[in-house]
This record gives C-alpha cells, structure tokens and sequence, in this order.
C-alpha cells in the first residue's frame, strides 16, 4: 500500500532520538510547560525567523487565541476563506465571532486579495477586525498585497500556517507577516509532534506577553486571573520534546517534499487534462500537501484504491456549504473559484520517507487511467 501520508514512517527515521528525548521527560517528572516548551519555542522562534514563539495545545487554539489577544469576540467579524480545513473558522466562531468569506485564486488554492479588497469595500455592516490568509497545502498566500489591503482598513492580520512550517513568500518565511501566526504540530503536518500541539508567533512582545496568559486562564502569576479570556491551552513537555527533535531535520524534509512534488510534475505534465499545482513566482512551497486537478476525480481516486494507491481530498466540501456556517450573510461576494476546485482536487501521497520508485508509480497510474 501506497498512503497518502505516514506520520509512522517520519517517527521511525528519528526513532532513537525520540524515544530518548521522551524517556528523559518521563525521568524528570516536569511534564507541563516546563524547559522542554520553552526551549523549543525559542528554537522554533530562531528557526521561523521571529521574535517570539508561545506554545499551545493545538493549532486551533493557536487561532483562537491569536483571535483573543487582538480583542476579537461576541458580535465581531473576520475574514477569512472557505476553502481551508474547518478549524480556521471554527476558532473564530469559538470566540463569539462569526467569519466571513472570500474566494481563492483558482490556481494556488490562497485569498484572491481582489475579493478582499471588494468585501471590504462594499461590506455595510459592522467593520471587520481581522483577516486570516490561510497558507494552504505549503504553499503562500499573496501576503504583500493583503498586508497592504488589511493596513489600509486598519485590520489584524493573522497567518494560518498550520500546512506551511518553512514556506516562503517572496523571501520571507511565512509567520513573519502578519501581526500573529499559528502553526499546527498535528501528526501529518511537515513539523508534526505524536499527539497533538500548536504555536503562535509574533514580533510584537506586548501581544507575546498576553498570549502567554491566555493560554492559562489568564494567569500573570499562578492562580491569579488578571484578565478574562484565558484557557487551559499548553503544550505539553512530551510532545515539546519531540518537537525539538524533529525541528532541525525540518528543512531537509521539505527539500524532499519538493523533490517529490518535481518527480510528479514531470511525469504528469505529459497529459493537459491534470492541473498541476502553481506556485507563485519568488515563493517556495513545501508541499504539505500535492494537489492536482482532475475532472474524472472521483473515478480515478477509486482507480488509484484498487491499485492500492491512498489519496486523499482536501477539503470535499468548502466551509461555507457546511451546516454550522451556511448563513448566507458570511458570504457577501459569491465563490465561485471556491466552489468550483472542490469536485476536482485530489491531494496525491507525499511525506518525506516516500519513496521516488512509488512516486513514479503513482504517477504512471495516473496517466494509465487518463489514457
């Protein structure tokens, strides 16, 4: 079998180093926010090119209470696209908030600053706070132009870098644009721990100090609330310590993402019926995800299965069209590149233990199937 991810096969290549970083956590009898965390949020800091990391429970967290340490609750709005994994928009609905969408770019999957531009533009009602671009599948987000949108109407902005740990956009590492960032160490990510976890970057050291006491009711001093807000969301020391185990190796591991991602590219060119990921000039994606665009993808996914090939599809139905956030008022513009991509897109296996041999395999299928 072929999958399409296999966190397993990342923990078995670091598994000496993992186990003894996790013994020596058991040994120490310090298991919460103890000199594992913070450890490795300043080696994480270091790594992403920031001045701050705050490590939480897990990348859903991370948004919310990015969301909170800029003020953001009941009756406020936020920007933010449909097409991303449901927790974007459920961290802002578990702050009271309600998020409103905009449509991608067809190609990179990411905002359309335009649509952006336009919602803010025509919107009547209560002014938005915030906009969180969603660096989606590894690949950048047009952060310049929404950064330069987002200033002119006075709005926090907010990286989703959960499926991007090492991207860059024009140079510059994603989670070093916006006023915060929030990554996700769930298994599959690039950076993935063995359970689950998060963090939140920023340069700012005001908005580092309160995401601090937030993650922990609020506390300046333990057991102290000094402002409301807060939750239990700390990363554990366990899952820090594999984390800083597995931080230095991350850049290779993308490295070999994309040469994964070259090896489909050049075998899946051959046919003009695959849409094959874009990547904008001056980024670099690290390819959390492959995703290609198929008008017989359904078939071919089934094709792929009996030919024990695992795919996957990321995401099959776009945020908006879900009940929890079908208020026809969180979409003032239609989504029509949103709505359009989700029955053709199929994230094809990429990690970097795969290896080239089944990548080619893949591929070829693929092509057989077109043919």
């Amino acid at each position: 079998m072929i999958y399409q991810s296999n966190p397993k096969a990342n923990y078995i290549s670091h598994k000496t180093e993992i186990d003894r970083a996790i013994k020596q956590v058991l040994e120490s009898g310090w298991y919460i926010l103890g000199n594992e965390v913070l450890s490795f949020e300043q080696e994480f800091a270091q790594n992403m090119d920031i001045a701050h990391a705050v490590g939480v429970a897990s990348g859903t967290d991370a948004l919310e209470l990015a969301l909170r340490t800029c003020g953001i609750g009941q009756g406020d709005f936020v920007v933010t696209v449909s097409h991303t994994a449901v927790a974007t928009a459920a961290a802002i609905a578990r702050t009271g908030a309600k998020p409103l969408f905009v449509d991608i770019e067809p190609n990179t999957f990411t905002m359309a600053p335009q649509f952006l531009k336009e919602l803010l533009r025509t919107w009547k009602y209560k002014k938005p706070k915030a906009v969180i671009p969603v660096h989606l599948y590894g690949q950048a987000a047009n952060m310049p132009e929404i950064l330069d949108i987002s200033h002119q109407y006075n709005l926090f902005v907010i990286e989703d870098c959960a499926q991007a740990h090492g991207a860059t956009c024009h140079g510059r590492k994603v989670g070093t644009w916006g006023d915060l960032a929030c990554f996700s160490f769930y298994p599959t990510k690039n950076l993935g721990a063995l359970g689950d976890g998060g963090i939140v970057t920023t340069n700012d050291k005001k908005l580092a100090e309160k995401l601090m006491w937030l993650r922990e009711y609020g506390w300046r001093e333990r057991y102290i609330s000094d402002i409301t807000g807060g939750i239990n969301s700390r990363l554990d020391e366990l899952q820090a310590a594999i984390l800083r185990v597995k931080l230095p190796h991350l850049n290779t591991e993308n490295e070999l993402r994309r040469q994964i991602a070259k090896v489909y590219n050049n075998i899946l060119s051959q046919n003009e019926c695959i849409i094959l990921p874009k990547i904008t000039n001056g980024n670099q994606s690290v390819y959390h995800q492959y995703v290609i665009q198929v008008k017989e993808r359904d078939a071919l996914r089934s094709y792929l299965k009996d030919q024990s090939i695992g795919t996957s599809i990321h995401y099959p139905k776009p945020i908006h069209q879900q009940d929890a956030f079908s208020d026809k008022h969180l979409c003032p513009l239609p989504l029509l590149s949103t709505e359009k991509v989700v029955s053709h897109i199929l994230s094809l296996p990429i990690y970097p233990e795969l290896e080239i041999s089944k990548c080619e395999k893949v591929a070829q299928q693929i092509l057989k199937y077109l043919k």
